[in-house]
């Protein structure tokens, strides 16, 4: 599918819980909180979820305003969506 698609269900699916897998096989577990022209950011479950402020990498990582971390939507090889009572 094209980056244009995933963009498109990417925004749509803003603030939802989603399971994202790469084309490398890396499967990403969050809520998404961003999305810009070539990245999707998204906010991680489990034990390194950080609701904002400064988290690893100092602003870098998935603290910096509370926008998870960027994964580029190119990389991207399937979306779905979680059920909300999974987090």
């Amino acid at each position: 599918m094209s980056v244009g698609h995933y963009h498109a269900l990417c925004q749509k699916y803003r603030g939802r819980a989603v399971e994202i897998r790469t084309h490398d096989g890396i499967c990403h577990r969050g809520i998404i909180q961003r999305v810009s022209n070539n990245r999707v950011f998204i906010q991680p479950f489990g034990r390194n979820r950080n609701l904002g402020g400064f988290g690893y990498g100092y602003g870098y990582g998935y603290g910096f305003g509370g926008f998870g971390y960027g994964l580029a939507l190119g990389a991207i090889a399937g979306l779905v969506l979680l059920p909300f009572f999974f987090w």
